[in-house]
């Protein structure tokens, strides 16, 4: 059983995040947790949780959720999925944290609204925060992504980590869920060499996935000073549906995704972004 979080403000962004994870996991068995976290101000209830809309929650959010889920209703039926609504108050960030630990949950599912919404980083500070302060897999839907399986996943790597079970395994678990080609991108500086160790990391990759997915990945290499234009120009070119990376190759995440210049941002408004944590 999949645990899938997903937050909400009840805008369009968050119910394209939820009507993507219901499509890529069509197949699998899912708890989808809908939360909506509100301003500790606009809470008069002594409890900040609650697993059903009741009550003590404002007329106005419960007017919300209901529609919400009356829409949640209206998408095709599927005995394997369950949805069950939350509400709290407080601090995202905090209450991100708890319920990924509380409802034990496997992957977080937010939408992200494109270079008008944009402030502070290109993913938004909500998305922005939860990729880098939530020890949780994190899949950012952009407001402009369709509501598609992802046939193709590029996956940049510049070797410098040592790919660790619990990351694989998820990598794998996406592509067995979505039947998905891998394409692994090295982007490097014009004329530089891999490292004995970065060798040797690319090695242990391929060697776990030329057992696991013999036939379904493919190694591309890009030699060039700026790794954002590399990426974006070899996701399109490519017809790339989603691109994924692991959040503890901080410094590599960070020159792809926190950078205000909006005119490098095309592929963040249609690929959704998969970001694993270990």
């Amino acid at each position: 059983m999949n645990h899938i979080l997903i937050p909400t403000d009840f805008s369009g962004n968050s119910w394209n995040a939820l009507e993507y994870a219901v499509r890529f996991y069509k197949n699998d068995p899912c708890n989808f947790y809908i939360l909506h976290i509100g301003d500790l101000r606009e809470s008069s209830v002594e409890s900040n949780s609650f697993a059903l809309p009741i009550e003590k929650i404002s007329p106005s959010i419960k007017n919300k959720l209901n529609l919400f889920f009356e829409g949640i209703s209206l998408l095709p039926g599927n005995q394997k999925h369950h949805f069950i609504a939350l509400q709290e108050y407080g601090s995202f960030i905090d209450i991100m944290r708890k319920t990924v630990q509380d409802k034990k949950i496997d992957l977080i599912v937010m939408g992200t609204k494109g270079a008008s919404g944009i402030k502070a980083s290109v993913v938004g500070s909500n998305t922005g925060d939860v990729i880098t302060k939530v020890p949780c897999n994190v899949l950012v839907i952009p407001e402009n992504a369709p509501i598609k399986m992802a046939k193709k996943i590029a996956f940049p790597s510049d070797y410098n980590l040592f790919y660790t079970h619990p990351i694989l395994e998820v990598l794998s678990k996406v592509m067995r869920t979505s039947k998905a080609r891998l394409l692994v991108l090295n982007v490097t500086p014009d004329s530089f060499s891999l490292t004995k160790s970065q060798k040797k990391n690319k090695a242990y990759l391929q060697d776990h996935l030329a057992e696991t997915f013999p036939k379904l990945c493919s190694y591309h290499h890009i030699a060039g000073k700026n790794i954002k234009p590399a990426i974006l120009n070899f996701v399109t070119d490519n017809e790339v549906d989603m691109v994924t990376m692991v959040a503890k190759n901080l410094n590599f995440l960070q020159q792809l995704l926190f950078d205000t210049a909006i005119e490098k941002l095309s592929f963040h408004m249609t690929v959704p972004l998969l970001v694993l944590h270990e």
